[in-house]
């Protein structure tokens, strides 16, 4: 028997049987709810009008782009949209009201989506500084205005005192929806169905595979949601090393990464928007295997290892013996990636990562590059590299680590190395850069490494150019 999909809706209990868990949450408010304030403006989650909040138990509220998120996604959750955001006694919400004393709108297509992403924000507790600012707003596009009164309006509700948010229905037994959107909330359920219906896909948040039911309109036949087996979603920490499971969120990761590898913070802000984040994994980024994910030339560099579990068993797998070849992996047709696994970094250990892209937010690498070094007395006693976009897969610059493993730290061992960038890879001409730009980018990045180490505030007044 097939189970019902059940959530919260602004405060008020939702029920749904005979309807495809592969429908667009945005379809479904707009053409079966009826709540058309929620807005399709690129069916790809880069413009930020189909902005709507989970709100979290605890308190927290997390924007979401509803263009790619499935109807199955939001079992067991609680939902507010635009429509449902109010003050007290119906009255006009904090946020509403300075968007509009800010005159913060103007044709106000992407209001709404506006409105969302600063009712999550102020609920946040976060400062009114421009950076934090910019990293709320940036999967917020804005096509006839300028920023500023936006950005005004969001210094003035940072902050605002959190409501109580309604509660949302259990789920504690796994569940089947329409007989093709299986949610197994244990470990156990989740590899039986592995092992049952290897041809399924995985999804986790579905910030990619979510594109085949928005953009495309060709949603997958059937899926496995892993977002709710515990054993994914588990972070641990000791004194050696970070585990994070594979179906934890970026949102929920970030505090540990960034407190861990403080370099990431930056990094890690241009890695999709907040509703990316929200809902995007650190698994399935591994796992669709791209050449251009943020992820993994950092986990490269940090020697990250897998756990890989199946019915039949556990293995731990290096992940630079992941990547196979173009979207091909190492995973077993009846396996998981349970966990990804880095270590910390150790005394003289630096950690260092760029990404080049057109755009600066919501914009896909044409080069990535990781590296982390530990240097000792001078010499550079270890080295490990990642790189994206410059390979079919994510990849080590094996000759570029020769290059500087054992030498003395100084500026001819970074320029031999960037000499060495050629020997590594063969990249492709495509519309992102020429392979000659992605070879003379990565080698000037080995460059730049350099003065990153030796004079770092040199380093940053050239970034800053």
């Amino acid at each position: 028997m097939a189970d019902n999909i059940r959530f919260t809706l602004n405060d008020e209990p939702v029920e749904l049987s005979g309807i495809s868990p592969m429908t667009t949450l945005l379809d479904w408010l707009r053409e079966h709810r009826g709540l058309r304030g929620t807005k399709e403006g690129c069916a790809e989650g880069d413009c930020g009008a189909c902005t709507v909040v989970f709100e979290l138990a605890d308190g927290r509220r997390r924007p979401v782009n509803a263009c790619i998120a499935l109807l199955g996604q939001v079992d067991g959750r609680s939902l507010r949209t635009v429509e449902g955001l109010r003050g007290p006694d119906s009255a006009p919400h904090a946020v509403q009201v300075a968007m509009a004393e800010a005159d913060a709108t103007q044709c106000g297509f992407c209001t709404p989506g506006f409105v969302m992403s600063a009712y999550a924000f102020a609920a946040g507790g976060e400062a009114a500084d421009p950076e934090t600012i910019h990293d709320a707003l940036a999967g917020n596009l804005c096509r006839c205005t300028g920023y500023r009164p936006i950005v005004e309006a969001m210094t003035k509700v940072a902050a605002l005192p959190v409501a109580p948010v309604s509660s949302a229905p259990e789920r504690p037994q796994s569940a089947v929806f329409e007989g093709r959107f299986f949610a197994p909330r244990t470990l156990a359920d989740l590899l039986t169905l592995r092992a049952e219906h290897p041809e399924m896909l995985l999804v986790a948040g579905a910030t990619d595979l979510g594109l085949l039911a928005s953009r495309l309109r060709k949603p997958p036949a059937a899926l496995i949601h892993v977002a709710h087996v515990p054993e994914l979603t588990a972070i641990t920490e000791d004194k050696e090393q970070i585990t994070i499971g594979a179906a934890t969120t970026y949102a929920d990761a970030l505090p540990i990464l960034i407190a861990a590898y403080p370099v990431l913070r930056t990094y890690l802000a241009r890695l999709g928007s907040r509703q990316i984040r929200s809902l995007g994994t650190i698994g399935g980024n591994i796992g669709t295997a791209s050449p251009i994910g943020d992820m993994p030339p950092v986990l490269l560099a940090l020697e990250a290892s897998l756990k890989l579990v199946s019915s039949r068993g556990a293995r731990d797998l290096p992940l630079d013996e992941f990547f196979l070849g173009y979207r091909k992996t190492a995973l077993a047709s009846d396996e998981v990636i349970q966990s990804i696994s880095m270590p910390r970094l150790w005394p003289g250990e630096v950690l260092f990562c760029d990404k080049l892209s057109k755009r600066r937010d919501q914009d896909i690498s044409t080069v990535a590059g990781a590296y982390r070094l530990r240097i000792k007395n001078g010499i550079i006693e270890d080295v490990r590299t990642g790189f994206g976009g410059l390979a079919s897969t994510p990849v080590r610059a094996r000759n570029v680590e020769q290059a500087l493993k054992g030498q003395p730290f100084a500026q001819a061992a970074f320029e031999a190395a960037a000499d060495a960038v050629p020997k590594d890879f063969q990249p492709i001409d495509d519309w992102r850069g020429s392979a000659a730009y992605r070879l003379t980018a990565a080698a000037n990045l080995l460059r730049r490494l350099y003065w990153r180490i030796a004079e770092p505030g040199r380093a940053v007044e050239v970034e800053a150019l």
